[in-house]
């Protein structure tokens, strides 16, 4: 397959002419690398699975270009919805809503409901419009990796994740290193009130700020299956511990203000905990490049996106 780094505007429209022809794009978000299919080809979707080797009963988040494609993909969506997907899109949100006939089975994992959003980078805005305007139809596009494994942030990473599993006709677009570094809020917006599912970058103090919109934080519970609610996800090759002693030649990533153990090998020292974030699967992967047996992570602490932070941490210490 090839790498088309900083695609030009042709270089957009031959790879939206490549997902219509039902071949695969991964493309650069704002949050991390997802591998793109078209969401109305079977046969497309199928080979996303295969890929990642993600398990058919995991669904897929659908990508469109604006909140003007949300009623195509989802029905009886309410009103505290479309407040998010106003204030917060093109931007790191998943909303799960009722599903309308477009969104099959094969991308839902055979439930009743839709996981949609509209990511914040100009890429794949330029891929998404491109492709709505020859097809009339979204985007699946999970993380560009083995299922499971570190999320990608830069076009490398898919690589050296995907690399032997695409074809010579699919394609990697390379918009460099993702300016969040983590996986969306996903929020379930099929009751009576939003509840988050999955922490991001978006938090219930950022939505509480913009939208006077009380959301509920509640994932243990959920019954909803949606992407990274696993109990064991993003995991490294290395062992992955979140608490001390740290050994020599044990991989360390900390916030910036705590001491490099005497013998570790600093992987990450971050400044602040959205620094954290964007750093955080980069660090994980530089561990296996390495060939690191061990890897320890200090969880920030706070509220914020420190919270996503620890939850990526926690599942991809879990396994």
């Amino acid at each position: 397959m090839d790498i088309i780094s900083n695609p030009t505007q042709v270089e957009i429209k031959k790879a939206a002419q490549a997902l219509k022809e039902g071949h695969l794009v991964a493309f650069p978000t704002e949050t991390v690398y997802g591998l793109g299919a078209d969401a109305t080809n079977e046969k497309a979707v199928s080979r996303v699975y295969s890929v990642k080797g993600r398990p058919f009963e995991h669904p897929l988040i659908v990508h469109i270009s604006s909140i003007n494609q949300l009623s195509n993909w989802a029905i009886d969506i309410p009103e505290y919805a479309l407040k998010l997907a106003t204030e917060f899109w093109p931007g790191p949100v998943t909303l799960i809503l009722k599903r309308s006939h477009l969104a099959k089975d094969f991308i839902t994992g055979g439930q009743n409901y839709v996981a949609i959003r509209v990511p914040d980078n100009p890429i794949a805005l330029a891929l998404l419009e491109n492709f709505e305007n020859k097809h009339s139809s979204g985007i699946v596009a999970p993380s560009a990796n083995r299922f499971g494994a570190v999320s990608p942030t830069s076009a490398i990473a898919v690589m050296a994740e995907l690399g032997d599993h695409l074809s010579n006709s699919d394609l990697i677009l390379d918009g460099g290193n993702c300016s969040v570094g983590i996986e969306s809020t996903i929020i379930d917006a099929t009751t009576e009130y939003p509840r988050i599912i999955r922490p991001g970058a978006v938090t219930s103090e950022l939505i509480a700020k913009h939208t006077s919109l009380i959301v509920g934080f509640d994932y243990s519970k959920s019954q909803i299956r949606a992407s990274g609610l696993l109990k064991s996800h993003y995991s490294p090759k290395a062992k992955l511990s979140l608490k001390y002693p740290v050994n020599p030649g044990d991989g360390f990533i900390a916030m910036e203000n705590i001491p490099t153990p005497l013998g570790a090998i600093r992987l990450a020292a971050p400044k602040t905990t959205e620094q954290y974030a964007k750093e955080l699967y980069a660090a994980l992967r530089s561990g296996d490049e390495r060939s690191l047996k061990h890897v320890i992570a200090i969880e920030p602490i706070g509220a914020g996106v420190a919270e996503a932070i620890r939850d990526r941490l926690g599942k991809a210490s879990s396994k």
